[in-house]
C-alpha cells in the first residue's frame, strides 16, 4: 500500500507532470520572448503534437495559435522565409475559419508577392481573406487593385479599383483607388495602336478619372500628382499649350517642382522647334489686328492709289 501512495505521489508531483499542449504553448512565448527561436519552434511541435488527437473546439483554437507562432518565429525571428511560407500554408489549411488563418493569408500574399514574385498566388490569397469581410477590406481591395497594375493587367485594375470605390466609399482608399484607376487607363492608352480611337478614349476617360479625384479630393496629397498627369496627358496628345498651363497650376502644391518645371521647360521646347524661325506667335493668332487683305496690285507691289486708277473703285 505505501508502494502505491508513493507511486501516485511521484505522478501527481509537480516536477513529473506530463506537459500539455498549453504548457508547451508558454514555454514557447517565453522562448521566442527571451529571442531563443529554435527552442520556440520546439516548443510548438510539441504543443501540435499533443493536440493531434484531440478534436474539441479548444484544441482547435490552440492548434491555430500553435502554427500561427511557427509561422512567425520562422519569418521575424529566424527569416526563413520558404518554411514560414510552407507553416502558413500549412495552417490555412488545417484551421481555414480561424482568425489566425485570416492573418496568415494576408502575410502569406506579401510574401509570395515579395519573395517569390507570384502575383497571382497572392491575389488569390487576399481575395479569400476578402470573403471573410475582414475590417482592413478596403486595404486588402487596394492592394488586389495593385498587383493587377504590377501584373500590366490594366483592364482588371480598373474594375477593382471602381469596386473599391463602390464597395468602401468612406474608406481612406479611396482617392488611392481613383488615382490607381486613372493610371491604368493612362496605360491602356500607351498599349493601344496608335492613331486608334481606343488611345483618345483612354486619354479622355483617364483625364476625366483625374478630375474626378481632384474635385473630391481637393485636400487629397495625390491631387497635386493628379494634375501633373493631366499635363502629361495633353501633351501625348500634342496640345502642349494646354500641358502647359496644367502643368503650371499644378506647380502651385506639387511635392516636386523641379520635375513639374522640367516639364513645362521640355513642353517649351517643343512648341519652339516646331514653330518656324521668326514667326511671331502671338500675331499669327491675332485676328482682330490682322491687316486687310491686299489686291492684286498690291501683292505685286504697286500701291492702292495704282490700283483705283487703273481698275476703277
Amino acid at each position: 500500500m505505501r508502494r502505491l501512495v508513493l507511486a501516485l505521489a511521484l505522478v501527481l508531483a509537480p516536477g513529473c507532470r506530463r506537459e500539455s499542449a498549453t504548457d508547451h504553448m508558454q514555454l514557447a512565448r517565453d522562448a521566442t520572448f527571451e529571442k531563443r527561436p529554435d527552442e520556440a519552434l520546439v516548443e510548438y511541435r510539441k504543443a501540435l503534437d499533443a493536440l493531434r488527437l484531440d478534436d474539441s473546439p479548444q484544441a482547435a483554437v490552440l492548434k491555430a495559435r500553435a502554427l500561427k507562432g511557427a509561422a512567425d518565429v520562422y519569418r521575424l525571428e529566424l527569416r526563413k522565409v520558404k518554411e514560414a511560407a510552407s507553416v502558413y500554408k500549412e495552417l490555412i489549411a488545417q484551421c481555414p475559419e480561424s482568425p489566425e488563418a485570416l492573418e496568415g493569408r494576408v502575410v502569406l500574399a506579401e510574401l509570395l508577392r515579395v519573395n517569390f514574385r507570384d502575383l497571382r498566388g497572392a491575389i488569390d490569397q487576399l481575395t479569400a481573406a476578402l470573403a471573410r469581410n475582414p475590417p482592413q477590406g478596403a486595404e486588402l481591395h487596394y492592394q488586389v487593385a495593385k498587383l493587377y497594375f504590377e501584373l500590366q493587367d490594366y483592364q482588371q485594375c480598373v474594375l477593382e479599383s471602381r469596386k473599391l470605390a463602390e464597395r468602401f466609399a468612406t474608406s481612406a482608399f479611396v482617392d488611392d483607388a481613383v488615382y490607381l484607376q486613372a493610371q491604368a487607363l493612362h496605360m491602356q492608352s500607351v498599349q493601344s495602336q496608335p492613331g486608334t480611337p481606343e488611345v483618345q478614349r483612354f486619354r479622355q476617360e483617364a483625364s476625366r478619372t483625374y478630375a474626378d479625384l481632384i474635385a473630391r479630393f481637393p485636400d487629397s496629397e495625390l491631387a497635386p500628382h493628379a494634375s501633373f498627369e493631366m499635363g502629361k496627358l495633353k501633351a501625348e496628345a500634342g496640345d502642349n499649350e494646354k500641358a502647359i498651363e496644367t502643368w503650371v497650376q499644378a506647380l502651385k502644391n506639387h511635392p516636386d517642382p523641379a520635375l513639374v518645371q522640367d516639364a513645362i521647360a521640355r513642353a517649351r521646347r517643343r512648341i519652339a522647334a516646331t514653330t518656324p524661325e521668326g514667326l511671331d506667335r502671338q500675331a499669327a493668332f491675332d485676328h482682330k489686328n490682322r491687316p486687310a487683305p491686299r489686291n492684286s496690285v498690291e501683292a505685286v507691289g504697286g500701291s492702292a492709289e495704282e490700283a483705283t486708277r487703273d481698275h476703277g473703285d
